[in-house]
């Protein structure tokens, strides 16, 4: 090869590994540097989201790389959302009517230590941890770094340089302080963050609730999740604001308060949480953004991407889906124009934007959906039918939910369109009366799809589509 494949990645997380043993698999050579201890033998869980849901979309990735039935032995399959109310009373809420769909349950750390390991088998693969980017020069391609070991700073030049290095990427800061080309980013932050907590295994190592289930505890200002892990244990998540509303974290700040908070609005999962206040105190709170940028490339030389490029809020489930996504459709474009990088990148981003920004778009809809709707009357019912429908019309009919989790082959930005489209008019038709969920179930169906396929003529006229 010519030195004009060699690879440099800034960043060792799921993205950057994923992409790391892609290439190498296609026979570059790639050096990675993380700014982290190598995580399969130090403890770097804190202040970040231990678990995630794997689905459809990350497997393929996966499948790409040979490793999706790795994968596999170390998720727990969660069959949908089980929603406890304020009395301790649950209701399940399946993700789909048909069988066989769920999303998995994944410890962030595991997932990527294995395509870490995985990526050390390589010879034309290198990784080195505790080593901080600093810069990239845009004009050189020179990136400096930092051995957060012996405080040494070098630098490296290559050819080609990725920024997979998160929502605070080095490569992307370079990008808009360097002043070389116009560009633009935002980063939104919700007014709410996020504390992560455990319910512990019972003695004998088992799960205390169900462990096929997403449980969520909606209530409307603030929610609470918990994921299931491998262990017996859950993580558990509180959304809550900085400080609006009778409960905050600014004022949480006794024990007595976070009890007094805990007893009132989730008291089944205080009751499953040993010492609540110690695990509040001594865990981070963290924040909620979007970021969004373009472009996401400079010349032929470097290239955002996974959260670097388009970190999104969890409530989808999708920000490590849509990262190991970004891996798939850039893998088919560097085997239809590989040697040209400048082309790859423009057709990468060209293509890639309008979905990672639908998916942003969508995953700040469900943060609502999931604190103050999925206890709602009348979307309950919506859910009903949709589930009546998948399950009796599977290739006719899928919710948007299921575009975007289970149809890998469906871009983000035509599930949100066509999505939303659906939302709107089941929902409209249930609260004028139009349909009786008790009805037909094929008329129905033909009803809901007329008034989709208006709504989307509608918005093809009004340019929203």
């Amino acid at each position: 090869m010519s030195e004009k494949d060699t690879i440099l990645i800034i960043g060792a997380g799921l993205c950057g590994s994923l992409l790391a043993l892609r290439l190498a698999q296609r026979g570059y050579r790639v050096t990675v540097y993380e700014s982290r201890p190598d995580l399969r033998i130090t403890d770097i869980s804190a202040g970040r989201s231990i678990n995630l849901a794997l689905s459809d979309r990350g497997f393929k990735a996966l499948r790409l790389a040979g490793v999706e039935e790795k994968a596999r032995e170390i998720c727990i399959p969660m069959i949908g959302r089980l929603i406890h109310d304020v009395h301790g009373d649950t209701f399940p809420s399946n993700y789909s009517g048909r069988q066989g769909d769920y999303i998995n349950s994944i410890s962030r750390g595991d997932l990527n230590g294995l395509l870490l390991t995985e990526a050390d088998k390589f010879d034309n693969l290198t990784i080195h941890f505790n080593t901080e980017c600093l810069g990239v020069d845009l004009d050189t391609n020179a990136v400096t770094f930092k051995n957060k070991v012996s405080k040494e700073e070098f630098e490296v030049k290559s050819a080609v340089v990725f920024g997979t290095d998160g929502a605070g990427s080095a490569l992307r800061k370079s990008y808009y302080l360097e002043r070389k080309f116009l560009f633009s980013y935002s980063q939104i932050f919700l007014t709410h963050g996020y504390k992560e907590l455990e319910i512990p295994p019972s003695k004998d190592g088992k799960h205390l609730i169900s462990k096929d289930h997403l449980h969520i505890w909606p209530r409307r200002d603030y929610m609470l999740i918990a994921l299931p892990n491998l262990d017996g244990s859950f993580t558990v998540t509180l959304f809550l604001s900085y400080d609006e509303g009778e409960y905050n974290f600014n004022n949480l700040t006794t024990a007595e308060k976070i009890k007094e908070f805990f007893e009132e609005q989730f008291p089944d999962a205080l009751a499953l949480i040993p010492d609540i206040a110690s695990e509040f105190f001594n865990n981070p709170t963290g924040p909620l953004g979007t970021i969004k940028c373009s472009p996401w490339h400079y010349k032929n030389q470097t290239l955002l991407m996974g959260d670097a490029a388009h970190a999104i809020v969890p409530f989808y489930g999708q920000g490590m889906n849509a990262s190991f996504e970004d891996v798939t459709i850039f893998d088919a474009i560097l085997e239809q124009y590989e040697g040209d990088w400048e082309l790859i990148f423009k057709t990468f981003e060209k293509q890639r934007k309008i979905d990672t920004d639908a998916i942003a778009d969508l995953a700040v809809d469900n943060y609502y959906e999931m604190r103050d709707h999925v206890a709602n009357p009348l979307f309950k019912e919506k859910r009903k039918l949709e589930m009546a429908f998948e399950e009796n019309f599977p290739e006719d009919y899928s919710s948007k939910y299921s575009m975007v989790t289970f149809n890998e082959e469906l871009p983000y930005h035509k599930a949100m369109i066509k999505g939303r489209a659906q939302d709107k008019a089941i929902l409209n038709m249930i609260a004028d009366d139009e349909i009786d969920i008790k009805d037909d179930l094929k008329t129905l169906l033909n009803k809901v799809q007329e008034e989709t396929d208006e709504l989307l003529e509608e918005d093809k006229i009004a340019g929203l589509k």
